[in-house]
């Protein structure tokens, strides 16, 4: 089975409000980033901090569970180990995907998972016009490194540890935005 974890923790410091919740053509911005996901896992974990209402709220009637970082001030990484140990124990695969995130490309989530699929990698990345971005996916045989992660580097230092496990993937695009301040939203009317 292959799952994805959305990163929804963060406190938004530069945002100055959560931004996860913020409209985006009638949708809050996490869902949008969510049901990127839906259909191409058998799983997703939403992972939020302990005040999670509004969040669950609005992704209540879609297909997902939730998974609590009770100290998301820790970091990014704390927020992908509480996810990680959400998953099932018959989960293959986790792509790890970030809940401020709405305007992923459609072609990004199936490439990456048939990159997996054909290569047999443990990690899979996309790399935008030359950037590694996100989301990315990992193994099974990757989770006992993610659950142990702490701090906002996220999963960049599992990534980065050993080329020889990753498989990239070139899109002709560039990286999809995530939201993090005023101006990042207020661009996202305009594309």
């Amino acid at each position: 089975m292959i799952a994805a974890v959305v990163l929804a923790a963060g406190l938004a410091r530069r945002m100055g409000r959560q931004k996860l919740l913020l409209q985006l053509q009638g949708k809050a911005v996490v869902r949008w980033s969510v049901e990127h996901l839906l259909g191409h896992v058998e799983d997703v974990v939403v992972v939020t901090g302990p005040d999670d209402t509004a969040i669950r709220e609005a992704l209540g009637d879609l297909a997902v569970r939730f998974a609590v970082n009770p100290r998301p001030q820790d970091g990014q990484g704390t927020s992908i180990a509480a996810g990680v140990a959400a998953l099932k124990p018959w989960t293959t695969a986790a792509l790890i995907a970030l809940g401020d995130q709405p305007r992923m490309p459609g072609a990004v989530v199936p490439a990456l998972l048939g990159a997996f699929r054909r290569s047999g990698k443990a990690i899979v990345a996309p790399v935008y016009r030359g950037v590694q971005g996100t989301p990315v996916l990992f193994s099974s045989e990757v989770f006992g490194e993610l659950r142990t992660l702490k701090g906002d580097a996220g999963a960049r230092a599992v990534v980065k540890e050993n080329p020889e496990r990753v498989e990239t993937v070139a899109f002709d695009l560039a990286m999809p935005p995530d939201v993090d301040t005023p101006e990042d939203y207020a661009k996202l009317h305009v594309q």
